[in-house]
């Protein structure tokens, strides 16, 4: 039986990067008041401390505090073993996909994190145009979404690959 740990440029990423997002958050944490915000590049980028009790854009962040740490807890731990599950199975050749699944495993586990340890996610990047704001984010969730890019990429190019020109 294979372990996760035989992919080791993927493995090192994995454990690596949840630190890499807790010590960003961090920094912030230490650097800026609750809510303040810093401008890195004018009209366009902001650094700013919100604490998110929500998922992605905050959805679902008018649920009690302990029913959103079991079921944010829960919901990771079970995302967590689907991917790690997942990464597991795939063939070694298959390094486009297992990076993706790395980067996203990497993701979930610096948010879960900090619903362990807070019940709530640290957010600080904040991108705008003018007063039109994307919802703040941190290092995870970009894990995450590169993540997920990669595995469509992944995808899109498997599929490119194969001749479906002949039906069965």
């Amino acid at each position: 039986m294979r372990l996760l740990l035989h992919r080791i440029p993927e493995k090192n990423q994995a454990v690596n990067l949840p630190f890499a997002d807790q010590s960003t958050k961090l920094l912030v944490v230490r650097a800026l008041p609750l809510e303040e915000q810093i401008p890195v590049i004018d009209g366009f980028f902001n650094l700013v401390l919100i604490y998110n009790r929500g998922a992605a854009f905050g959805l679902f962040a008018n649920l009690s505090l302990e029913f959103a740490w079991i079921f944010f807890i829960i919901t990771t731990s079970l995302v967590l073993g689907v991917v790690a599950y997942l990464w597991w199975r795939l063939p070694d050749d298959q390094l486009l996909a297992a990076v993706g699944f790395s980067l996203i495993f990497a993701g979930a586990v610096g948010n879960l994190i900090d619903r362990v340890r807070l019940g709530e996610v640290i957010d600080f990047l904040d991108f705008h145009v003018g007063r039109f704001h994307w919802p703040a984010f941190n290092v995870a969730d970009s894990l995450v979404c590169l993540g997920a890019g990669f595995l469509l990429w992944y995808i899109f190019r498997e599929e490119k690959s194969q001749d479906v020109s002949h039906s069965v």
